[in-house]
Parts: structure tokens; sequence; C-alpha cells
């Protein structure tokens, strides 16, 4: 693996979750990368660079007017819906379900799913996205895009569980054992799963305890949907007599000792909230598909305040429509200022650790103080600068507040993952991003374009 030197850039340092009122700026530094990992981080002296240098094939890069930063990590999508982007618009959350979203994927095809999820990856990866978390079918063909990418992921294949017939593809439980089983793990340890029930509203109780049996005998997590509105809050309770969070307590899905990502929890009571907390579940925050669809948005405040783990995402591009983990950065900070009437609220360093590290610890890629989402000497080199030279960040008085509410895509030059050089100058290096775009839309052309039929029924 080629050795990194980055050369005379501006670090975005510090981005402690104790102290979120903090982000350190470290000018004029150097960042030393080999073997995968941050080697050394400061200002280096001439004999290590020399001796940096001497060691083996190095690639240098001229940091100069450029900030580096701790990759981001999407905590929730599900990335192949790149293909329905645009194809559900203007629709309330029930029918935009099922009037389109789950009739269009009775014509999703297995190869379909690599083409979209590449796409992904390609969007993710031009936005300095490092890893992400999915959540969608037939999930050998997303592994098989996000080895070739260069990129991390949290894979985890859905299911509904109410009978073959209605999933993707007839696939079952064992399955989606399979796959994690063959793939977790995988890609150099970029690639890590978790078993992906859909939603206690639509996942009978007998399945969700078979999950969570799979999920402790695999040693894996489980990524779900949970508590989206006050209709699923009022049926769980006629149902279960239990809120969604509390019925997915009692059948293990939040058992301590097994990490689950729950994406959304927007209807939730503090009850519920100290659930959440005292269990370690970490939550997906995505704001941008609850604006879109006017689902109303999570007390992230409150949550915060808990000690919930929250971690940011994108949600899936059919209801984004995006992958731009920047502008879901924007969208946090601006919402729930406004939502409080208080403008400290949700400071930048805060902010900029749920799209970093907090979305590495939901996804198993930061454990025991170390690994992604930090830029310190020892962790793996998970590392992008952004080009500060445009104009629209001219004065740069707070180059934290520039990456948050300033900065574009487009603005991304370099994305290191592992050590590995994924983009340069803007280039993406792994893919070939020409071909992903012709094959992408050509499928999502022939998939509206056929016969089809609901193979399910959202009812909340």
């Amino acid at each position: 693996m080629t050795n990194i030197l980055i050369r005379h850039v501006t670090a975005l340092a510090a981005l402690s979750e104790e102290a979120p009122e903090r982000a350190e700026i470290l000018e004029d530094i150097d960042i030393a990368i080999a073997d995968g990992r941050i080697l050394a981080i400061g200002r280096l002296s001439d004999s290590f660079i020399a001796d940096f240098a001497a060691e083996g094939k190095s690639e240098k890069i001229d940091g100069r007017e450029h900030i580096a930063l701790p990759g981001f990590f999407n905590a929730h999508t599900h990335a192949a819906m790149t293909l329905e982007r645009g194809w559900a618009e203007d629709l309330p959350f029930d029918r935009w379900l099922n009037e389109k979203i789950w009739v269009a994927e009775s014509a999703l095809e297995e190869e379909d799913v690599y083409w979209g999820a590449a796409l992904a990856c390609c969007e993710m990866l031009h936005a300095g996205v490092v890893g992400f978390a999915d959540h969608y079918f037939w999930m050998d063909q997303v592994a098989r895009a996000v080895e070739e990418a260069g990129i991390k992921a949290y894979l985890a294949w859905c299911q509904f569980g109410i009978g073959e017939e209605h999933e993707v593809g007839g696939v079952t439980l064992d399955e989606t054992v399979r796959f994690v089983r063959d793939w977790h793990g995988a890609a150099e340890g970029r690639i890590r799963c978790a078993l992906g029930p859909h939603s206690p509203y639509m996942c009978p109780p007998d399945f969700l305890r078979r999950v969570v049996e799979h999920a402790h005998r695999l040693g894996v997590g489980i990524h779900l949907h949970v508590a989206e509105s006050q209709e699923q809050m009022e049926n769980s309770l006629q149902m279960h007599g239990r809120t969604p969070v509390a019925h997915l307590a009692r059948l293990g899905v939040f058992d301590a000792d097994m990490e689950t990502l729950a994406a959304h929890c927007i209807v939730v009571t503090d009850e519920d909230i100290a659930i959440l907390a005292e269990t370690g579940v970490h939550v997906a925050h995505t704001p941008k598909t609850y604006l879109k669809l006017a689902m109303g948005v999570a007390p992230l405040p409150n949550l915060l305040q808990s000690g919930v783990r929250v971690a940011l995402g994108t949600d899936g591009p059919a209801s984004n429509n995006d992958l731009n983990m920047l502008e879901v950065l924007r969208i946090t900070g601006l919402y729930h200022k406004n939502a409080l009437g208080h403008p400290e609220a949700i400071p930048l360093a805060q902010l900029l650790h749920m799209a970093t590290q907090a979305g590495a610890e939901a996804m198993g890629f930061y454990e025991n103080g170390s690994g992604s989402g930090v830029l310190a000497a020892g962790h793996p080199a998970d590392v992008i600068l952004l080009d500060t030279r445009a104009a629209h960040w001219f004065p740069r008085h707070n180059l934290a507040a520039g990456v948050v509410y300033t900065a574009h895509p487009a603005d991304v030059s370099h994305v290191i993952i592992n050590g590995r050089m994924v983009l340069r100058d803007g280039e993406l290096l792994t893919l070939d991003e020409e071909r992903i775009r012709y094959e992408a839309e050509r499928r999502a052309f022939r998939m509206v374009g056929m016969p089809m039929r609901a193979v399910r029924t959202y009812r909340g």
C-alpha cells in the first residue's frame, strides 16, 4: 500500500462528545499515513519526513488552503434506491410506500441492486462519505459494489417476515443469515453486517424473536426502522399494549449486549428515550426525509440530553433525494435551532461528531476508544480534504462553520479510506463512474416502465 503524506494542511481535529462546543483547528500541520493508519499528525520534523519518504513508495499531497477532517459516516440509507430518485414525489408517507416505492420494487431485479448501489457509492465518495449503513435487498450485490468502491459499509438485508411472497426475491431468513456469514468482516474488514428486519409495524413478534436469536448466535447487530409516526405509536399500543420502542425492548431487539441501530425514532415518549439510553441503542437521525414527507422530526435535543447515542444519515435517495451528508449537517443544525428558538442549540462540533465518530460507532467501526471517525495517530486513515479556495468560503473566519454551513460536495478534493486514496483531486479512482451512470439510469427506466404490482401494504 502506498504511504501518503499530507503537507501544510489545516485540520479539524477535536470532535469530542464530551466537549461538543469545541472544534479544534490545527493550522499548517502534516499528516503521515502508512499501513492504513494515521502514523503521525502535527508539525512533523524534516528528519521524520525524510525518513518517511525513504521507507518506500509514497504520495505527497499539498494541503495548503484545504481542511482535513474525519470522513463522514452515513448512518442510515437504502443505497440502491438511487434507481427511484425522483420517482415518488409530493406524497405522504403511506402513499409514498403503497403507491410508488413498494410497487416499483416488485420489478426490481438482483443485478439492478448492484448498479443502484454502485451509483450511490460514486455519489457518497464525491461527498466525503467513507462509510454507510445500508438496509435493502439482495445485499450480496451491495457488498460487491462496496468491495469494488473501496468504501466501508454496515449491511443489513431487509426482511418483512410476513411470507416469502411479500419479500423481494422471495428471500428467507436463512438466506440473510448466510449473507452475514459470507460477508461480515470481508473486504479487509471494510464490510460489517447486521440482520435487517424492516420494522415492528411490519414484522410479526415471532419473526423478530427469531431475528434476535440469530443475531446473538452470529455475534452481530440489528438495523431496523422504529417509531416513524403517531399512527404507528397508536397501532402499537392497540396491538401490543406498548409503544414501538417498549415492544422491541420486550422482544430483546434492544438487548444491551447487542448493537442495535434504530432509524428515525420520531414519535417517542420520555420512557422510550430512557430505554434507548439505558440499552445503548444507536439512533439514526435523517431529517431531510422527515421534512420532505412531512413526518414530523425526532426530538433530537431530548435524545442527546438523555444520553442516547445519535448519528446522522441521509435515508434513501427515493425520499432524500441525495446522499449528501454536508446537507444533512446543515439541515440538522438549522431545523433544531429554529424549532427551539435557541441559536446555541446543536453546536458545530456536536453536529460534526454525529456525522463522523458517532456514525462509525453505530456501524462498529469505532470500538474501545479506537477506530474511524477521529484524526489521531494510530487510528484508521479515513480522511477527507475539502478545498477552501472557492468564493463561498471567504472570508475564512471559522472553518468548522464552513464545513457545516458553507461546504458543497464539489469542495471534496480527496478521500482516503483505510489509507487508500479513492478520490484524488475530485476524480474517483475505484469505479467506472460513466458506465455506472449509464447502467443505473437504463435499469431505473426499465424498472418503472414494466408492469408492476403491490407486493405488500403499509398500514402503520
